[in-house]
């Protein structure tokens, strides 16, 4: 499956943004599918994660309750709905696919065998 990111740009503290990931070439409700970002000079982190099946959502300890993951099957997409941003949010966002991930790896970005190109989000205080 191939993915392509979109939606990032230049924010103000407390602004909202959405993500979109569009999946072709593959048969995307049969993915977990994710998103993670990378900060300059920092590793790769886990943002959030909809399961394939029930579409059952994980989120990292610093966007819960911020952001919220979506998925529309029928579209081949996957979105990142992102509100109250914080200066900490800048990041280049991934999103990322996979058939096999389990539960207690599906924040690991080694078990993500599909990823986009990125997208900046960057939010200025």
């Amino acid at each position: 499956v191939q993915l392509q990111a979109s939606g990032g740009g230049l924010v103000q503290a407390g602004g909202s943004l959405r993500l979109s990931c569009a999946a072709s070439g593959g048969t995307f409700r049969s993915y977990t599918m994710a998103w993670f970002r990378q900060a300059p000079g920092k590793e790769r982190e886990f943002v959030a994660a909809i399961g394939r099946g029930s579409g059952h959502t994980y989120y990292a300890g610093s966007v819960k309750g911020r952001f919220t993951i979506s998925r529309d099957n029928a579209k081949n997409a996957v979105y990142l709905q992102m509100n109250s941003l914080k200066p900490e949010d800048t990041a280049v966002y991934y999103c990322a696919a996979d058939r096999g991930v389990i539960v207690s790896s599906i924040g690991r970005a080694a078990r993500y065998d599909h990823w986009g190109q990125g997208t900046l989000v960057t939010v200025s205080s």
